[in-house]
């Protein structure tokens, strides 16, 4: 009888170790492995240090996705992926409850209008870009350029590009309906095989392929940005929720070391944070910032 217990007690013993012990490698391979979904111009950022974080910490994988920034803060609010990737603070996007979200800024990305090369157009005023982007304006010879029809190309509604341009470059005013894309890349592969083509995208997209367009003859580049003089500009923001993993902190905390901001951010066309000479609230309040080197 003795010996019968003792054997049903062990039983019981190996049942409990090896659901303990399955329970614990599921933890650990969900810690292994997190998703960041959203913006696209922040997205060759986020893939490049996940590479070079998951190859100095053997064993996590960091799953990059697309989808611009409301995708991004709608999954991450839904708890569906660990990181919502925006350009945008999340107090600007519809349907999204900040105050249950933290945001982590990572870098500052210029966003310009870039037009199709055979368009004859190098320099916008503001009131022209909003006449093209309003329909008031529909050939390129109005505003100096050949005599080409205009093709407008947006982004997504929910793009955060979308909606910093148009804050920013077109003092609020919304584009008129035209063919929209859900990210960058394909933007700019339209823009430059179509005659006519107008659109816009961050700094790190701009190519020999397309041609980046000043605003009030003010040219779109990384020190213009630096202190505001070029003023279409967005900060990049990595949102997690408020008990994100371990696996979350340390990589974003490794996309905001030094060592990334200074050799990443700088090489893939952003603008690392301890750059800007100035900084902007989501009510859209510029400061300078101390001690900065303008």
């Amino acid at each position: 009888m003795k010996k019968r217990w003792l054997a049903g007690l062990l039983v019981v013993i190996l049942i409990v170790l090896g659901v303990v012990g399955y329970q614990n490698r599921q933890v650990t391979k969900a810690d292994m492995s997190i998703t960041a979904v959203g913006s696209t111009a922040l997205q060759p950022l986020v893939e490049a240090a996940g590479e070079d974080y998951s190859g100095t910490q053997l064993g996590s994988f960091i799953n990059v996705q697309g989808g611009g920034s409301g995708t991004g803060l709608s999954q991450v609010q839904e708890g569906a992926v660990e990181i919502g990737n925006s350009d945008v603070y999340a107090e600007e996007q519809k349907g999204i409850n900040a105050a249950k979200l933290v945001d982590h800024k990572v870098a500052v990305v210029g966003i310009t209008p870039i037009v199709n090369k055979e368009n004859g157009i190098k320099n916008l005023t503001t009131k022209q870009l909003i006449a093209i982007f309003t329909g008031k304006v529909t050939n390129w010879r109005q505003v100096g350029g050949h005599n080409q029809k205009i093709v407008i190309i947006n982004r997504a509604q929910g793009s955060g590009t979308r909606a910093t341009f148009e804050k920013w470059a077109l003092n609020g005013h919304q584009s008129e309906p035209a063919q929209e894309q859900d990210s960058s890349g394909m933007v700019r592969q339209i823009v430059g095989t179509t005659p006519g083509a107008i659109s816009y995208v961050g700094f790190s997209y701009v190519n020999k392929t397309v041609q980046a367009v000043n605003i009030n003859n003010v040219a779109p580049t990384d020190k213009n940005v630096e202190t505001n003089k070029w003023p279409v500009w967005s900060y990049e923001h990595m949102y997690t929720q408020k008990n994100a993993n371990q696996l979350t902190r340390r990589f974003i905390k490794y996309v905001q070391s030094s060592k990334i901001q200074h050799t990443l951010v700088r090489q893939l066309g952003y603008i690392s944070m301890d750059q800007m000479d100035v900084t902007r609230t989501v009510q859209g309040h510029v400061r300078k910032v101390e001690g900065s080197h303008e």
